[in-house]
Formats: C-alpha cells, sequence, structure tokens
C-alpha cells in the first residue's frame, strides 16, 4: 500500500476536514517519516505557566520596506510569495536568531467555524486563524528550498488572528484579492506589502524549535509566536470560507480547515522574553502575559 502511493503529491492526502489527512503523511510516505516520528513537530499547544523566561533573548526586527509578490489559492493554503525580480529583500534579524534571515513567503491558515483554524493553540484555545512568516537563513544557504532541509535553515513568525470590527491594515492588502484566487491554480499579484505592518503593537514574544507544519515536516524551523493577536474581520473571514481546493468544473471541498492539530511537545523548552517577575512592575502587571493570563473564547487579554 504505501509503496503504491510514493510518488503522490500531499494535497491528494489531505482531506476537507483538516484532520484526518495529517494524521496519515507519515504512514503514506517514507519520505515524511518525520511528521509521525519526529520529536520535534509543529505546531503545538502553548502554555503560560510553562514558559521558561530567557533574558538574552532579544527583540525581533524585521524590515520595514514595502515589497510586491503573488497571492496564491495553491488548492491546500494562502500563500503570499515575494517576486522573484525583488531587490531589496526583507530580513528579519534579532529574536532567538543567531543568523540574518530572508523573508519568503506567507501562509494563512484558517477554520470554516470561529473556534478553530490557527495551528498554534494556547492553553487549549484555539484561533479562528493564523497567519506564518517563513524566511530563509541567507548566511548559511543559497535559497528556501536548500535551507528548508538543513540545521537552522528556516524561521517562522506566527500570527494569531482574533475577530475584531477592525482589521490589521497590511491583513486588509492580502484578503481585497481572495475573490479572484477562489479556486486552486490561481494567483494574483499583490503590491507594496508591509510585512512589519502585520505585526502586533508588542515585542513580546515565544520562541521553540519545531517544524514545517505540512510534509515532509523538516525539523529545521525557528517559531516566534508573537504574544499579542492581530485582528480579522468577519467579512474577511467569510472570503478565506469562500475559497475551494479544486477548479470552477470540480471545486471539490473549502480550503478552510487547513491546519495541523497541535503535537507533542517532547520535553522542548519553550522560552519567551517576557519577565514574569511582577516584583520589577511595581503597581503594574507584567507588560504582557503573566502567570494569571487567561485565554476566553471571545479574548485575549490578560489580568
Amino acid at each position: 500500500m504505501i509503496a503504491a502511493v510514493n510518488g503522490v503529491s500531499w494535497e491528494e492526502w489531505w482531506t476537507y476536514d483538516g484532520i484526518s489527512g495529517p494524521a496519515f503523511w507519515g504512514l503514506i510516505n517514507p519520505e515524511w517519516s518525520l511528521c509521525n516520528k519526529g520529536r520535534r513537530q509543529s505546531p503545538v499547544n502553548l502554555e503560560p505557566e510553562k514558559l521558561l523566561f530567557d533574558p538574552n533573548l532579544r527583540f525581533l526586527h524585521i524590515d520595514k520596506h514595502r515589497i510586491n509578490g503573488l497571492i496564491s489559492n495553491t488548492g491546500h493554503s494562502v500563500i503570499f510569495t515575494v517576486e522573484n525580480e525583488t531587490r531589496h529583500h526583507i530580513n528579519i534579524t534579532g529574536g532567538p536568531l543567531s543568523y540574518k534571515y530572508q523573508f519568503h513567503e506567507i501562509h494563512i491558515h484558517y477554520g470554516l467555524h470561529d473556534q478553530f483554524g490557527s495551528e498554534h493553540a494556547i492553553n487549549g484555545y484555539s484561533f479562528p486563524a493564523e497567519i506564518q512568516i517563513f524566511g530563509f537563513n541567507s548566511q548559511l544557504y543559497s535559497n528556501f528550498s536548500e535551507a528548508l532541509h538543513k540545521a537552522q535553515g528556516i524561521v517562522s513568525i506566527s500570527l494569531l488572528l482574533q475577530l475584531g470590527d477592525l482589521s490589521n491594515p497590511e491583513l486588509r492588502v492580502l484578503t481585497e484579492e481572495l475573490e479572484n484566487i477562489k479556486y486552486g491554480g490561481a494567483e494574483m499579484p499583490v503590491n507594496r506589502l508591509s510585512v512589519r505592518g502585520l505585526l502586533p503593537d508588542t515585542d513580546y514574544y515565544m520562541t521553540y524549535d519545531g517544524s514545517t507544519t505540512a510534509p515532509a515536516c523538516y525539523e529545521t524551523v525557528t517559531w516566534v509566536v508573537i504574544n499579542k493577536p492581530i485582528y480579522i474581520t468577519k467579512q474577511q473571514l467569510h472570503g478565506l470560507r469562500r475559497l475551494m481546493q479544486g477548479d470552477a468544473r470540480h471545486p471539490k471541498a473549502p480550503l478552510g480547515n487547513n491546519f495541523r492539530p497541535p503535537q507533542p511537545l517532547h520535553h522542548r523548552a519553550v522560552r519567551t522574553n517576557i519577565d514574569f517577575d511582577l516584583s520589577k512592575y511595581p503597581g503594574k502587571t507584567c507588560p504582557s502575559m503573566n502567570r494569571n493570563m487567561h485565554y476566553k473564547a471571545k479574548t485575549w487579554t490578560q489580568y
């Protein structure tokens, strides 16, 4: 059975409910064995009480200038890729990174219902959507494809999306083209996107060593999960949920629910630059998340 499907692309094994497909990735193709056997798989459920404060973690830096690229419906995800001719690359440095990383693409994961859609979870709570900003180690490797299966090859910055009345402005730049990429294989140009502008107004984050969340599940990713959501409107989510996996003649299933469920942490450390020592902030709570943080169905707040 396995030998018979070795040449099959993973898109054909991604089922529309977004859960039964990923569970079988490591079984249907030996080249994807890490998906089932790896010990540093992503995404994960992040538990605030288990975070380790690391005073050596720096603030993350992303170049501010705008870039052009293409937004695509790949049939299993919504991806923005920077145009090949870009001369002024966006660099990602600082944070937990020891090298300079070059921005390559953005992935959007989302659910068909508001109760789930993100890949990472906080205390078991899933968000309606998640944006992942990928870059490759440009000091050690020549391109994204090479870095994908090499040590310290990839960084991914995770932005958790919460429902709100007003969207992040740069997210609107991406979602404006959704009607034009309704079917699998469609793509549209996007001009003057600020990747830095997608990030919320916070310097705090969580970080751990993990993997790509699609086959072959390479364990080469430094994950940086930003400690504050950005906002997406119901209209934008509706636009995402109208996207289909197939073409106009055979639309197949909706593209939504294109998330991998949380994977075991296996004793990995999840570090943070949030100092939990409240004595340093007299009369105040910790500047961001603290150990008494509560995550509720409609809010992401601290008390």
